[in-house]
């Protein structure tokens, strides 16, 4: 029992999605992914974003991506994406140096579907 207390502790350096694996945004509005990297003995190198298998680029066109990472025990990464739109709807994914990459699928509304949730 002791080792595997040991080993959930400080076990593989695990990433999540906040609000994953579906995230639901209205169109106009601010798509905020949050990942997380937890039981990272030291926070990763760096942590970089797909959407769809691309790299997100952060100074297209489209304006209004950014990405604000913060590193301490848990180490967070926050991609925002500004005035949603459905062609950002898609695959993202995020990728720290030292731990699996995560992903989450984001679907973009466009205001008229209305969402029925099923208990």
């Amino acid at each position: 029992a002791f080792h595997c207390r040991v080993a959930q502790l400080y076990g593989e350096p695990t990433t999540e999605i906040i609000g994953g694996p579906d995230l639901y945004i209205d169109r106009g509005s601010t798509i905020n992914l949050t990942c997380v990297v937890l039981y990272s003995p030291e926070p990763p190198a760096y942590i970089f974003w797909n959407h769809n298998e691309g790299i997100i680029s952060y100074d297209s066109p489209r304006g209004g991506v950014s990405v604000i990472t913060e590193k301490g025990d848990t180490t967070t990464s926050f991609l925002l994406i500004q005035k949603a739109r459905p062609s950002d709807s898609g695959r993202y994914q995020c990728n720290p140096s030292n731990a699996q990459s995560k992903s989450v699928m984001v679907h973009v509304l466009n205001g008229g579907e209305s969402l029925h949730c099923m208990s």
